[in-house]
């Protein structure tokens, strides 16, 4: 079905839209019933005057019937076409006769494709689509590469490959192995008030890779770019399948238009109501305005005002850089930048003065950039200021996302003439124009300098709205849609629809629940680069304090802790190292004496992150979050700032048991119990507990460890800095009684002290055989080292209960810090 079975022969295809129209213009005539045009000449002449009489008239009703036809004919596609490029009414008339014309026509077009290309029926696949199970073999990509001077379509395939695997760079990279496949993919369908039911299915062509994971251990570094490609058809060749121009490509331009972007930003005002209108701030309570010691930029008087109460503002994220410091609000500065006219845009980096003219483009006055904003040398104003981010960003109308520069220094790609080369490459291939584009949102961002900025990851979680400027294009996201410019996506009907632009997301913000939105801030922040590595708590901050309010989970000074959730922290204690970061402590600034406490994750340098208990079974990059089904630990105490001792309020889990009871629950683990005096909350070390150090009462156990060795399950190739390592019993010959992920660099001791957390269940962790097992059989426990009383943290661990309780556990409280 897929495969042309004709011939090939001299196929008169239509160069372009207006020559089809032309052509055309024959079929329509003929159905209105007009005289032929040599009608005329068959007429007997009676006079020369009468003659020429005739030749007039007859000349004036070819001419409006002409016209009138024209007209007729420019209404009816109009109708399936508005002006601004988008589909919003019915498909255009006659379908079945273009796409059975066309289809006739387009089966002999092969000129300039390969042997194997030439075989395949391309109109019928972006008429019916190829499931993934019935993909079509096409040649190695080595053979696809070589081709692209003489195949049209290999051309696409080659454009991709060389522009994202940066084949140029690295000529000598072996592709052998690689073997490409063909299949379509849905892009989505129309349904809504002008799509009753599901219809006008549109595909696109997905190109498979066989033998990449291969290739990608031989190269591992190229698994962020190296990857299968998709190819669109164009907006202009819709209507030759019946269908509306919606979820087809168009040709993006030098520059951005701007009036796309308001349709996209009206668009969601219309469309999601409050679910874009305050993206986390969920109590409609709260305060709506920016406090007045948050300053914005007048671009239209071009000052610094304080913020407007109810104004629309735009927000910059962006990467500085190695960028002159001149541009920058000072205290030397301030006054004369509040004065009418005091803000100098020649001595502004491109990002910032684009990002003024866009503001002015959209047609909004105010403007919030941080070194603009913020008095540089006042610690007091930063301080003020980084603690209103939440606010800053998260009221703001819109946010600009500089993400297609490595610095300030950068344009805005786009926002002005010359500032971009659009990277779209299109290709005639059998009469239809397909297009491999520019990537999908998530694809261009992991490319981005800006996506690996720490700071950049609250200013665009928080926003609302975003406008990502990256090198490829312009792309817009809200919580209900993704936008941009190589995709037609605006039809009123898109609402309702299936859409494959929001299957790749920048960011979504917060998630159902506080603790899964907090585990993923974790993640993405720390995985992230930051210029000044003692900043890791003020770049979240942002988003804690969001949290706390938007979930009403309190004061967000209370909540969060050296950006610890203590609401949970029966689960926030249960972090990770990444297994490939060193096991180092981050520096702290000049003048800052004592150390963040050893239980943050804040403390270390590099990424950490919350698993499930797949990474005891050896799985490095797995997911998930850690489960905990029983809380032993209450009440739980810690050092404020004013080193005053105070209880938290941490959520508490219970287990449900049987009734009645079996008799392993029986003999289940048992944690301490009755009222903790007071006099046992501190420590006599003759010096006062630091701020951070938190106290609690639990059960204490030596156990001896011996490492793993090479069982991790870990294909990256990268050094492994933290292990497992088998938890072993105290009885001879000693049993696997647990597992522990421990540091190798310096290894630890033959016999580590642990302390017990929580209860959860899983399996593969322990000798199954010799121990048993039964449901929630196993305990959280932290591996810890002590000195003067103080406890530190060195690694987590899951053990079995029956081997934890017969090691004859003490009772202690614990001064962790």
């Amino acid at each position: 079905m897929y495969y042309t079975t004709a011939s090939p022969r001299p196929v008169a295809t239509p160069r372009n839209q207006t020559e089809f129209i032309a052509t055309r213009m024959t079929f329509y005539s003929a159905t209105q019933s007009v005289p032929p045009f040599d009608v005329l000449d068959t007429l007997s002449p009676v006079s020369t005057h009468v003659s020429a009489l005739v030749e007039i008239i007859g000349g004036i009703a070819l001419g409006v019937l002409v016209i009138w036809l024209l007209v007729a004919l420019r209404c009816k596609l109009k109708a399936n076409v508005p002006s601004d490029g988008t589909s919003e009414s019915a498909p255009p008339l006659n379908p079945d006769q273009i796409r059975t014309e066309l289809l006739s026509d387009h089966i002999g077009s092969n000129a300039l494709l390969c042997s194997v290309c030439e075989n395949l029926n391309f109109y019928q696949i972006f008429l019916e689509g190829i499931p993934e199970t019935e993909e079509i073999p096409l040649d190695s990509l080595s053979s696809i590469l070589q081709k692209s001077y003489q195949c049209s379509f290999c051309r696409l395939i080659s454009f991709h490959v060389r522009r994202t695997w940066m084949l140029d760079k690295f000529p000598d990279v072996d592709l052998s192995g690689i073997q490409c496949r063909l299949f379509s993919m849905s892009c989505g369908f129309l349904r809504g008030p002008f799509y009753p039911r599901p219809k006008f299915r549109c595909y696109c062509l997905h190109i498979n890779m066989e033998g990449l994971r291969e290739f990608w251990e031989r190269y591992p570094t190229s698994r962020a770019t190296a990857g299968s490609l998709s190819i669109y058809l164009m907006q202009e060749d819709a209507f030759k399948f019946g269908r509306p121009t919606d979820l087809h490509s168009r040709r993006v331009k030098n520059t951005v238009d701007i009036d796309l972007v308001k349709k996209w930003i009206k668009l969601c005002q219309e469309n999601h109501g409050d679910e874009c209108h305050n993206a986390w701030r969920m109590d409609d309570g709260e305060d709506k305005n920016l406090p007045k010691y948050v300053r914005l930029v007048d671009v239209v008087s071009m000052t610094l005002v304080p913020a407007p109460s109810g104004c629309r503002y735009v927000a910059l994220s962006y990467v500085w850089g190695t960028v002159s410091t001149e541009y920058r609000t000072t205290t030397n500065n301030i006054a004369e930048r509040s004065a009418p006219g005091g803000l100098n845009t020649a001595i502004f980096p491109e990002t910032i003065t684009d990002s003024i003219l866009f503001t002015r483009q959209l047609g909004l006055r105010y403007l919030w950039i941080d070194a603009l904003c913020i008095i540089q040398d006042c610690l007091q104003d930063k301080i003020a200021q980084i603690k209103s981010m939440d606010l800053v960003y998260g009221l703001s109308y819109l946010t600009v996302m500089a993400a297609g520069g490595a610095s300030a220094r950068d344009p805005l790609p786009g926002c002005r003439p010359r500032t971009r080369i659009p990277k779209q490459h299109i290709e005639v291939v059998q009469g239809l124009h397909l297009c491999v584009g520019p990537p999908r949102l998530q694809e261009a961002l992991a490319l981005s300098v800006w996506n690996t900025r720490c700071w950049t990851y609250q200013e665009s979680a928080l926003s609302r709205r975003r406008i990502y400027f990256t090198e490829q294009q312009v792309y817009f996201e809200c919580r209900g849609d993704v936008f941009c410019e190589d995709i037609v996506a605006e039809s009123k009907g898109h609402q309702f629809s299936n859409n494959f632009l929001r299957q790749s997301r920048g960011e979504y913000f917060p998630q159902a629940d506080p603790f899964g939105s907090y585990m993923w801030a974790v993640k993405e922040c720390t995985r992230r680069n930051l210029t000044v590595e003692s900043d890791i708590v003020d770049a979240i901050t942002g988003v804690t304090n969001a949290l706390a309010i938007g979930f009403s989970l309190g004061d967000p000074a209370r909540v969060f802790h050296c950006g610890m959730m203590l609401t949970d922290l029966h689960q926030a204690l249960l972090w990770q190292h990444d297994p490939h970061t060193p096991r180092a402590r981050r520096s702290l600034p000049d003048g800052v004496g004592l150390p963040l406490p050893s239980w943050t994750w804040a403390t270390w340098c590099g990424a950490v992150d919350y698993t499930s208990e797949h990474r005891y079974h050896g799985i490095v990059n797995g997911s998930g979050e850690p489960s905990v089904v029983e809380t032993f630990i209450n009440p739980w105490y810690i050092v404020d700032h004013s080193g005053n001792t105070v209880e938290l309020d941490v959520r508490r889990v219970s287990r449900i048991v049987s009734n009645p009871m079996k008799e392993e629950e029986k003999s289940a683990y048992s944690p301490p119990s009755g009222i903790l005096d007071s006099t046992a909350l501190t420590l006599d070390i003759h010096r006062p507990l630091a701020p951070g150090t938190l106290i609690f009462r639990t059960t204490s156990s030596h156990f001896s460890i011996a490492w793993r060795g090479s069982e991790e399950n870990d294909d990256s190739g990268a050094s492994l800095h933290h292990g497992l390592f088998n938890i072993l019993s105290t009885t001879s010959p000693p049993i696997w009684v647990g597992t522990a992920v421990l540091p190798l660099d310096p290894m630890p001791p033959p016999s580590l002290e642990f302390i017990v957390l929580s209860r959860t269940g899983t399996r593969r962790v322990y000798d199954e055989q010799s121990l048993g097992y039964y449901h929630e059989c196993v305990l959280y426990v932290m591996a810890v080292s002590q000195s003067e009383g103080l406890m530190q943290r060195v690694g987590l661990g899951i053990i079995h209960e029956v081997p934890w309780n017969a090691s004859r556990p003490k009772e202690k409280v614990v001064f962790l810090r």
